[in-house]
């Protein structure tokens, strides 16, 4: 049975980091350094999802307008269309999910607020885990 979205959040935390959409792009540059992340979330009104911005959205910003791009607000670049997932979906649908849309970061929600965010590495880590577990449980069952 594959790992859920919610297991992956209660070993990895549920923190977030979001900013407001009048951020500017050198802020929101800023954030993504100093915190060593490749995305943040955009919230709007009660924590609810306005978008997402991440390290491909600050490069295609740069590349289409310049360095004075990094004045604007994060609202003028970031993904509105974001993929979101629920907390009882699995690590397979998940993978399928970010292979599909070719994107390594899926904000969680659970009653249409913002409850996580899912990394690629965090996918990984789990498949890891759960193949590790399988060979273990393997070893036990010749060993017995």
């Amino acid at each position: 049975m594959s790992t859920t979205v919610k297991s992956m959040l209660d070993i990895k935390g549920r923190d977030v980091v979001t900013v407001g959409p009048d951020l500017s792009l050198h802020d929101v540059a800023r954030i993504l350094n100093e915190r060593k992340i490749g995305a943040v979330v955009v919230t709007g009104m009660e924590e609810r999802i306005a978008g997402i911005f991440t390290e491909r959205d600050l490069v295609r910003a740069i590349a289409t307008g310049g360095a004075e791009v990094l004045g604007q607000p994060v609202r003028a670049s970031m993904t509105t269309s974001v993929q979101r997932c629920r907390e009882d979906q699995t690590v397979d649908e998940l993978m399928g999910m970010m292979s599909a849309g070719r994107f390594r970061h899926v904000p969680v929600e659970r009653d249409g607020r913002l409850s996580g965010i899912i990394s690629i590495g965090d996918v990984v880590k789990s498949r890891i885990r759960e193949v590790e577990l399988e060979a273990e449980q393997m070893k036990a069952y010749i060993a017995s």
